[in-house]
């Protein structure tokens, strides 16, 4: 799980296996594979950066090379 901050500035905590999308608008949205909508506070590359280190922590790159 990843740790993001909603609008309201409460923390959220989001599978990055199940985003789907991102979009800046100017806000991210991010679209989960359920098509639930998260707005939150981080930029794109923020989210990009935590989803890396979530990866490496479980060992995904790993399996990836």
């Amino acid at each position: 799980m990843i740790e993001v901050t909603r609008l309201n500035g409460k923390k959220y905590w989001i599978n990055p296996h199940q985003i789907e999308s991102m979009e800046q608008n100017p806000d991210l949205t991010l679209t989960l594979l359920s098509g639930k909508k998260v707005v939150v506070t981080e930029s794109p590359q923020e989210v990009v950066d935590k989803i890396v280190g979530y990866r490496k922590r479980i060992g995904g790159f790993n399996q990836e090379l």
